[in-house]
This record gives structure tokens, C-alpha cells and sequence, in this order.
């Protein structure tokens, strides 16, 4: 059947939708939290203290409140002579964007980055619908913005940032795209047993996973390894290396393994590196079951990285197309 060209508005639940759906009434899932509540002041300790407001139904309540008025509102100021289409995130994997002409993403920031991986070529518009609590790094629009760029867009005037994905295809053929970064290991996050393959060398490993990051993602998961390296340097008294930055445009991707551990059957000399335009990183399973490859923290998106499954990694012919100010 013939489908007219449309705009897409991607979203995604809030905290609140999340607790309804877990405890199936507003009353019912007050009531978890205030238990829940009670239960960390009870522990008493400044920490806890400092997460009790993160955890006020209130909160939750109020935030849905402007998501909800924020997606309303755009429906509303987006007639521009094309259909307007609601995907909730959980569909992106299987909805068909052939015919859409524009992507708005409400955000959070996250969003964007899972959206990106779906929507090919399509520009993308980030639009923050709650700037005291979302970052807004992925999101540089505010509603009032959306009609001025979406209508810019339709009529090519939109500047649109390229940022660089990453790519792992495995042996049979499936793939998957990460905007930030791409997890290899367990499921279970207990140790990962792989053989990897760099620049003509390879060794056998055991390791929390391996981090694969893109620009984008540089600032995120890969940050963490960093913030440990340094720790770990101060608490020995050794020298901290600089933190590694990359372009969102940077046609390069960051590797590093997490905690390998070195024994009679696994080695860690391979731990980091850089994968340049034309490179792959290649692994190999070891891992009779639980091997998983995810995205940009999406675990429930993944691909089983089991035995006799080789993964190559590198950077992805596809770029997201990301509408600047």
C-alpha cells in the first residue's frame, strides 16, 4: 500500500510511564516508592540523602506532564502539509523509514543516539523538551524551534553536522550500528573470554568486554576507563596519559579492553588502540553462551556473540546526519 511521505516524531517513555507499567496503577506505584523512600533514609547516609529527590513521584509526575505537553505541542506546530507519525523507541528497530522525510527526536539526549542507528540518511532534529534536566548536547532545539527547522529542512537550507558511526558485522552476516559506542562481552557482565585480533597480532583474552567508541561517544562509556586510569595512576603515584578526544566527524574509532586479566590462558598486551578508515578490530568468540554485542547501552538490542562467532568491527559506511543551529 502506497504510504504519503511524512515527518516522524520519535519518543520515548518517561520514568513515570515506567513505574505505571511496572506496578499497573498511580496509586500502587506511589506506594513502591515511598517504600522505597523510606527505605534509603532509613540508611541515613549523605549520599542516599542526595538521591531521595531523584525518587519523588512528584517529580515523576510533573516530568511526564512536560513531556507529554512537549510532544503535543509539536504534533500541533508541525502542519507543514505532511502527516505527522508518532514511533515510540521500542518500534525504531522494525519501522520502515523509507518514506519519511525528517526525523524529530524528543528527547533525552540518549535518544538521539539510538535513533540514529535506524533512520539512514534521514536528517535529525533533537529537540530538548526539558533543558533544567536534559543536557541537551544531542538536543540543540527547543519546541518554539521545531517548525522553523523542520520546514528548513524540508526545503534542503538546514546545515546538518555528519557524525561518524561504528559498525561490528558478524560471520553470518548480521549487523549493527553503534552511534556511541559498542559493548563486546557477556550479558551477565561476568568475564568475557574472546581471542583478539589487531594489526596482525591476536591473542586470547579475558576481560570485563571491549569498548569500541566513535567521537560522539568518546565523552561517554570511554570517559569511564579514563576517570579510572587516572585514579589508579594517583593512588600508585604514576603518571596520568591525557584523555583521548576525537571529532564527532572523525572518520577513526577508539578500542580498549576492560580489565583484561593475564593468566596461563589469556593474555593482555593488545589493550587499546585506535581503528583508522579501512582497519577492523576482529574478535572471536570463546564463550559457549551469553556473548553479546550491544549499542549505545541498549542491552535488549543485541546481537549473540557466542563460539565459532567472529565479529569485525570498524567504522560504518553510514553517517547520521545531525541538524545544527
Amino acid at each position: 500500500m502506497f504510504k504519503l511521505p511524512s515527518i516522524v516524531i520519535v519518543t520515548t517513555p518517561t520514568r513515570y510511564q515506567g513505574l505505571l507499567k511496572r506496578w499497573g496503577s498511580k496509586g500502587q506505584a506511589r506506594f513502591r516508592l515511598m517504600s522505597a523512600i523510606a527505605h534509603q533514609s532509613n540508611a541515613g547516609s549523605e549520599v542516599q540523602q542526595d538521591t531521595l529527590s531523584e525518587m519523588d513521584f512528584d517529580l515523576y509526575e510533573a516530568e511526564n506532564a512536560t513531556y507529554e505537553a512537549t510532544v503535543e505541542r509539536l504534533r500541533e506546530r508541525l502542519d507543514v502539509d505532511f502527516p505527522v507519525t508518532l514511533v515510540e523507541r521500542r518500534y525504531l528497530p522494525n519501522y520502515e523509514f523509507r518514506n519519511s522525510l525528517v526525523v524529530v527526536v524528543v528527547g533525552p539526549d540518549g535518544l538521539v543516539a539510538n535513533t540514529a542507528k535506524y533512520v539512514g540518511q534521514l536528517p535529525i532534529v533533537g529537540v530538548n523538551p526539558d533543558p533544567a534536566r536534559n543536557d541537551g548536547v544531542l538536543l540543540p532545539f527547543s519546541v518554539a524551534d521545531a517548525p522553523k527547522i523542520v520546514n528548513d529542512v524540508l526545503k534542503d537550507r538546514a546545515r546538518c553536522r555528519e557524525v561518524t558511526m561504528a559498525q561490528a558485522s558478524l560471520s553470518d552476516g548480521q549487523q549493527l550500528l553503534a552511534f556511541n559506542d559498542f559493548f563486546i562481552g557477556r550479558r551477565t557482565h561476568a568475564s568475557a573470554r574472546y581471542t583478539l585480533n589487531w594489526r596482525g597480532q591476536g591473542e586470547p583474552q579475558s576481560s570485563s568486554g571491549v569498548l569500541v567508541a566513535t567521537g560522539a561517544g568518546c565523552t561517554g562509556w570511554l570517559s569511564s576507563v579514563f576517570n579510572m586510569m587516572s585514579g589508579v595512576n594517583s593512588w600508585t603515584g604514576g603518571k596520568s596519559g591525557s584523555r583521548h578526544h576525537m571529532a564527532w566527524e572523525d572518520r577513526r574509532l577508539a578500542w580498549v579492553v576492560r580489565e583484561p586479566f593475564a593468566s596461563r590462558h589469556s593474555q593482555a598486551s593488545l589493550v587499546a588502540g585506535e581503528i583508522e578508515s579501512g582497519e577492523e578490530l576482529v574478535l572471536d568468540s570463546l564463550m559457549p553462551e551469553g556473548g553479546a554485542i550491544f549499542s549505545d547501552g541498549i542491552e535488549d538490542d543485541y546481537l549473540e556473540f557466542n563460539s565459532g562467532t567472529t565479529v569485525r568491527v570498524g567504522i560504518a559506511q553510514q553517517q547520521a546526519r545531525l541538524v545544527v543551529p
